[in-house]
């Protein structure tokens, strides 16, 4: 097994340093309030926010465990894919429930719903799950 060379070196020095530059940019822009931290002030597109959600849904039972199953040709992995379109169907609804409110998480949503405690125990019980 061979070592990496000069150029990859090169490669994944200046990804790291794009990386760092681009954390740098984002951390001196200023946020007001929480629409800017959770919203982007709403000035990014539909496909950016899609495409977010869709990598931070990719994980290795993706990667390695689906492709496997689905080579084995076992039908259940397909019927848990679909359920996809339930959960989209369900989101978009939430969706518009929380631009009515004016809300931008989940917790806040509840306690306008509710009040504070309900807001507590869903931040309380996210962190120890």
């Amino acid at each position: 097994m061979q070592g990496f060379a000069a150029l990859d070196w090169v490669v994944i020095g200046i990804y790291f340093a794009l990386i760092a530059a681009l954390a740098a940019w984002v951390m001196s822009r200023k946020q007001q309030n929480t629409e800017d931290y959770f919203l982007a002030g709403r000035n990014i597109g539909w496909f950016v926010v899609g495409a977010s959600i869709f990598a931070s849904n990719i994980g290795s039972e993706h990667v390695v465990g689906l492709a496997g199953a689905g080579a084995g040709g076992k039908i259940p992995m397909l019927i848990y894919e679909l359920h996809a379109w339930l959960v989209i169907t369900f989101g978009l609804d939430i969706s518009c429930l929380y631009i009515r409110s004016g809300v931008f998480t989940m917790p806040e949503f509840l306690e306008r719903r509710f009040d504070s405690r309900t807001r507590w125990f869903l931040s309380v019980f996210s962190l120890i799950a």
